[in-house]
């Protein structure tokens, strides 16, 4: 079953469930607003991505930048911000087994689906 978490209010997030139902994915649908990630469930799923919470910020987040050490927090430091906040978490990501995907753009869903 694939994974996706989702913020209903994002384009790119819309376009990567649209996607994924237009494929007939065996899907769980996560807002992760309603459902927010722990710090536990956040690191899983930067497991299956592969990659550093630092990349999974959005950098141009009002709370984000409002944060005035922002440039020298530590990766666990930045979890825990991604938890606090998460507006600014990157979206859409896709998770499907052990593996990942931040599908923005859509092109990048549709190569994670053509290949797990």
């Amino acid at each position: 079953m694939y994974t996706i978490y989702h913020n209903p209010r994002c384009r790119k997030s819309r376009e990567a469930l649209q996607y994924l139902n237009e494929q007939g994915a065996a899907l769980k649908i996560v807002n992760y607003f309603n459902e927010p990630f722990t710090k536990e469930t956040l690191k899983t799923v930067l497991d299956q991505l592969g990659i550093p919470p630092s990349e999974l910020v959005r950098k141009n987040e009002n709370d984000w930048k409002a944060i005035p050490n922002r440039n020298e927090l530590s990766q666990e430091e930045i979890v825990e911000v991604l938890v606090q906040f998460p507006k600014t978490i990157e979206r859409p990501i896709v998770t499907y087994k052990d593996k990942g995907v931040l599908a923005r753009p859509l092109e990048k869903l549709i190569f994670f689906w053509n290949n797990h």
